[in-house]
């Protein structure tokens, strides 16, 4: 899709579909409810974000700390951003898009699909003809091997930290 047409569509599109969803439904329920359910779904929605956002923020740090790279939960952090302001803007397309993303086997789908499209993989080929590569050191560690090396870090953590904070004496 042509960059111009995806942003006519963002920025004309949507807005003219959500004026007439609220002219239709405020045409059969009236003005004044169809304005409390517009106000009703966000309060709801932000609501359910901040709980889902402290969840999802939850599995993050347990995968870090097992030392796995948190990408699906990073990625359904920025859907549930993407949820809020869905659900912020006034009207019935848009909340339903915002809810949607509130389902988290839905949102876990469209995370893993996203990390798995070609558009978002990393380019680690080795050396290229352009000169990108990248450098680095490898380690094939056993689980448990892996969370001996991550709580020696936290304790070195620690240690530096108690040594630079005046306050812990």
């Amino acid at each position: 899709m042509p960059p111009l047409l995806f942003f006519l569509l963002l920025f004309i599109g949507i807005p003219l579909l959500e004026i007439y969803l609220l002219i239709e439904v405020g045409g059969v329920i009236g003005a004044f409810p169809t304005v409390l359910m517009v106000v009703f779904t966000a309060v709801l929605g932000v609501s359910m974000i901040r709980v889902q956002g402290f969840s999802t923020l939850q599995k993050a740090q347990t995968a870090m700390n097992r030392g796995e790279l948190p990408a699906t939960e990073m990625f359904e952090g920025v859907m549930l951003l993407f949820a809020a302001i869905c659900l912020l803007m006034p009207g019935f397309f848009t909340d339903t898009i915002g809810f949607l993303l509130l389902i988290p086997p839905l949102r876990r789908f469209i995370a893993r699909k996203l990390i798995d499209s070609s558009l978002l993989k990393a380019r680690v080929s080795g050396f290229r003809a352009q000169g990108d590569y990248f450098d680095g050191e490898y380690e094939d560690l056993t689980p448990e091997q892996q969370h001996q090396k991550n709580q020696a870090r936290i304790q070195q953590v620690h240690i530096i930290e108690a040594k630079t904070d005046p306050d812990k004496d």
